[in-house]
């Protein structure tokens, strides 16, 4: 049984990773940040019921994800629009130093992220399906083993396998159609066709 008092202390840490997360989700900043503030809010109000050493990165992590693939739900659903300018001082990013400055901490993933500085390389990460990009992004970007992968998307290690190895696959078919079109590698020999 965890402290609420404990988790600015050791959730806070993890604003950043969180944040590059809900960036990678979002594609947009004003959701990704709102997508962080709904994170850390439910996992302030869930923290009570935290088990002490358990992997708080992979349950935060976890916790945005199902915000995320909620609200992407509900937006399904029906549109939702916001004041932006109403916001201005409520917003929990702003009280604890901004975001801004939680993700310029260097990370794994900001690394990752800032050599793939090619908006073509970045549409076809985004170009997977979700079922597939989850898995890679948390994988490979955030260096998460397959039983944290399958704890944070709530699906069994074996499903992790297979998304992850399908979605490399995919994005390995990507990339090479991108080096072939730059002239950066030849069109022969192709990687094997993806079939799912």
């Amino acid at each position: 049984m965890a402290n609420q008092e404990d988790f600015e202390v050791l959730a806070m840490q993890y604003a950043g990773e969180i944040y590059a997360h809900a960036l990678r989700l979002t594609s947009d900043k004003a959701d990704a940040e709102d997508l962080v503030q709904e994170t850390f809010l439910k996992g302030y109000r869930g923290f009570a019921g935290f088990e002490s050493g358990s992997n708080l990165r992979a349950w935060l992590y976890r916790i945005a994800t199902n915000s995320y693939i909620n609200g992407y739900r509900a937006k399904k659903r029906r549109p939702e629009t916001r004041d932006i300018d109403s916001m201005g001082e409520w917003a929990l990013h702003q009280r604890i130093g901004g975001l801004e400055k939680a993700a310029s901490d260097v990370t794994p993933e900001s690394i990752v992220m800032e050599s793939i500085t090619d908006a073509a390389v970045k549409a076809a990460l985004d170009a997977l399906p979700d079922d597939f990009k989850q898995p890679v992004l948390l994988a490979d970007v955030d260096g998460f083993s397959y039983r944290e992968i399958a704890e944070i998307l709530d699906i069994p290690i074996g499903t992790v396998m297979s998304r992850l190895s399908r979605g490399r696959k995919r994005l390995e078919v990507a990339l090479f159609s991108l080096a072939v079109e730059r002239g950066l590698v030849e069109p022969n020999p192709e990687p094997e066709s993806v079939s799912v």
